[in-house]
């Protein structure tokens, strides 16, 4: 059924247009869909449920914006992000690391801040050494938290400076991520097969939005683009940042009492 457990119907379909805006919001802008989403999906799901459910529907939303924007993919880059991908995710499996996600979130949203307004990347770590190190860093983070997409992107847009270069590498990037990360949530034992039918409605929904944010990308110029993409990555940033200080103030206040 369309309809997973513990969601009614009006909620279903609420978050199938979610799908389409979010979808959309990132073809458009470039980045931004995947942590909204998220976070709607956080009101009414489960916390166990929600990074592997939100990875399968990013795994087909970034599939289909990669389907529409495949003739403008970095292929050069890809080649050296997809083996950091492999040793990220195999590193998080194996080692299991219990760092609080606060310290994920606060390195994540200071980082993007860097590569937003921060003066640009040398040379050398955007090249080979670089795009293996960020893509294996990122993987293995995306384990714990799922908000590695700003970090990805913020990455892929100083690679880049062609918009639709821009989004089609980032999509393709995330499927890159995603799909490894899916089989070790399936090896540890999460039963995707009750969450198929709603995450394969939420794909096709997405889809949607996406098909139209890549014509509205053509009416953006790519100047225009870049400054749209660091204001949307700055304030997934913040939020980040937001979530890391109050998790951490609150720690600090339980352990004082």
């Amino acid at each position: 059924m369309i309809i997973p457990p513990g969601l009614d119907v009006a909620t279903t379909v609420l978050l199938l247009g979610c799908s389409t805006l979010t979808s959309l919001l990132t073809a458009t802008l470039g980045a931004g869909g995947g942590v909204l989403l998220l976070l709607l999906l956080s009101l009414w799901l489960p916390p166990a449920i929600i990074i592997p459910v939100h990875g399968l529907i990013q795994l087909g939303s970034n599939g289909g914006r990669a389907a529409l924007t495949w003739r403008h993919v970095d292929w050069r880059l890809l080649r050296v992000f997809a083996p950091g991908v492999a040793l990220g995710v195999l590193a998080g499996a194996l080692l299991l690391v219990t760092l609080p996600p606060a310290i994920w979130q606060l390195s994540i949203g200071l980082f993007v801040l860097y590569l937003c307004w921060g003066p640009p990347l040398p040379r050398a770590a955007l090249g080979a050494t670089g795009t293996f190190a960020a893509a294996a860093l990122t993987s293995f983070a995306s384990l714990f938290v799922g908000a590695t997409g700003p970090l990805v992107a913020a990455f892929v847009k100083q690679t880049q400076t062609d918009r639709y270069r821009t989004v089609a590498t980032f999509a393709l990037a995330m499927v890159l991520q995603h799909a490894p990360k899916l089989l070790v949530f399936g090896t540890a034992g999460f039963i995707f097969r009750d969450w198929l039918a709603f995450a394969l409605a939420m794909i096709a929904a997405g889809f949607a939005g996406t098909w139209l944010g890549v014509r509205l990308l053509g009416t953006v110029s790519d100047r225009r683009f870049s400054r749209l993409l660091n204001v949307v990555l700055t304030v997934l940033a913040l939020r980040l940042l937001w979530q890391a200080v109050d998790a951490l103030l609150g720690s600090s206040a339980g352990l004082s009492v």
